[in-house]
């Protein structure tokens, strides 16, 4: 059956509605004009809309099928108050030919019923959401349709007069979904908001009274932003990992570009340093009228405290910290990394990779490892008593090597827990030696498997030591 997805002001006048059969509306306004809805270019708008927004707060979430949550807390004095903050929303919007109704109030189940259902434009101050939302009628709470036309027939035409019921006798009659609904909008219970980009509070905003494109402009406004967010970030005692800077063109899109750092930081002469090589593949378009600069990633940062070993501690933080995070940004945060050691038999799976300052955990000193372990291990020929006496020589890359000292063995199996039961298997045995030839190198060779009689030993040499 075809139904009305949308109507116009227009035909709401003429007495349409969403969701109406279209036969029935053709019946009404016969010279109706309808056109096909397109639910998947709709929603690719909508989350168009959603990046664009960003320029407003960095918290945004997609309210499907027409909606957007703007999480504005702490932002609205970068234009001078909330009711600014709107009017310039609405201005942009307006300007791109999209029309909108805004509500704001400090939660989101409120400020979505003062948007649908209130004048448009309707603030809320804190903690004023039940006076606002009183006069409004029960759909404003986001019920399903069924519990809102059960509420209007038993004479429930407010928000007022379904507040002062009892909640026992309520949660029973409309269900667990539509209290859970009245207490979001009242701010009892909590909502969680699927945003687009992680919500946070360390968000710094330029805007520009004419747009801006040259090179120049744009790394003094990345030296200008980074300085008012660190200063934030000093005074409230935070530093952040993850920085994300945005330039928002006159055509609404927002060229972004980000830096990671290995350790907590605020320092805004550095962070101007790692974007100053990004800044080159910013396209100004038709020019840049705005610039946000978000923090991500944050934690507790306290002062740093003078020491009389100062310069030790130093050299760490004003050179192998930022030289670490000058290469993670420009080839790849994958690509900058140290080894550990990890809790493993096998020697392939003993080194883990972890963040270039993060610390070198050791090997057991008592088990001693070559200096250069192979990716993989390299065949050899050997000659060796049995069943457990290491090789008398080997050759190794065409070239034969004679023993002239040895210990091990040292057995390993296979970690039978990575693998299903029934593939465990004697072959995954392997006893390590280290053996020193007759120029002094020194190798680590492992026979694979047990020894079976009549069987040959296979050998490999899986590192070298020095």
């Amino acid at each position: 059956m075809r139904r009305l997805a949308a109507v116009d002001a227009a035909a709401v006048r003429l007495g349409l509605y969403p969701g109406q059969k279209a036969t029935a509306a053709a019946a009404l306004v016969p010279e109706l004009t309808v056109a096909e809805a397109e639910p998947a270019a709709e929603a690719a708008a909508l989350q168009a809309l959603t990046d664009w927004c960003v320029r407003f707060s960095p918290a945004v979430a997609a309210d499907p099928p027409d909606g957007l949550f703007l999480d504005v807390e702490g932002l609205a004095h970068l234009w001078g108050g909330e009711a600014a903050l709107m009017a310039d929303f609405r201005t942009r919007l307006a300007a791109n030919g999209i029309g909108v109704r805004l509500g704001l109030a400090d939660t989101a189940g409120a400020a979505w019923a003062l948007a649908h259902f209130a004048a448009d434009g309707a603030l809320v101050a804190p903690g004023a959401a039940a006076a606002a939302l009183a006069g409004l009628p029960p759909a404003a709470l986001r019920w399903p349709p069924d519990a809102a036309a059960q509420a209007e027939r038993l004479g429930l035409g407010t928000l007022e007069q379904i507040f002062a019921l009892p909640r026992g006798p309520f949660a029973k009659r409309f269900g667990a979904e539509a209290l859970l609904r009245l207490d979001q909008a009242l701010g009892r219970a909590g909502e969680a908001l699927a945003f687009r980009r992680p919500p946070t509070p360390w968000v710094a905003r330029l805007a520009f009274a004419e747009p801006i494109s040259a090179p120049e402009d744009l790394t003094r406004v990345c030296a200008d932003i980074t300085r008012a967010l660190c200063a934030r970030l000093e005074a409230g005692g935070w530093g952040a990992r993850r920085f994300e800077l945005a330039f928002h063109r006159l055509d609404g899109r927002a060229e972004t570009l980000s830096v990671g750092l290995s350790r907590l930081a605020r320092d805004p002469a550095r962070l101007a340093r790692l974007f100053a090589p990004k800044l080159e593949t910013v396209d100004p378009g038709f020019g840049i009228e705005a610039v946000t600069l978000a923090a991500g990633e944050d934690e507790a940062l306290s002062a740093r405290q003078g020491r009389l070993d100062a310069e030790a501690e130093a050299a760490v933080e004003e050179g192998l910290g930022p030289l670490v995070d000058r290469l993670a940004n420009r080839l790849g945060a994958a690509r900058v990394w140290t080894a550990a050691a990890r809790a493993s038999h096998v020697p392939e799976r003993a080194v883990a990779r972890r963040t270039p300052l993060g610390g070198f955990t050791g090997w057991d000193a008592e088990i001693p490892r070559p200096l250069r372990l192979f990716r993989r291990p390299h065949p050899i020929e050997a000659m060796a008593p049995v069943p457990d006496d290491p090789p008398v020589q080997f050759r190794w890359r065409g070239q034969l090597h004679r023993v002239r000292r040895a210990e091990g063995p040292e057995r390993t199996a296979e970690e039978w827990w990575t693998r299903p039961l029934d593939e465990a298997s004697p072959v995954r045995v392997r006893d390590y030696y280290q053996v020193e030839d007759q120029d002094g190198r020194r190798f680590w060779v492992f026979r694979a498997g047990l020894y079976e009689a009549g069987q040959p030993a296979k050998w490999w040499l899986h590192g070298v030591f020095g």
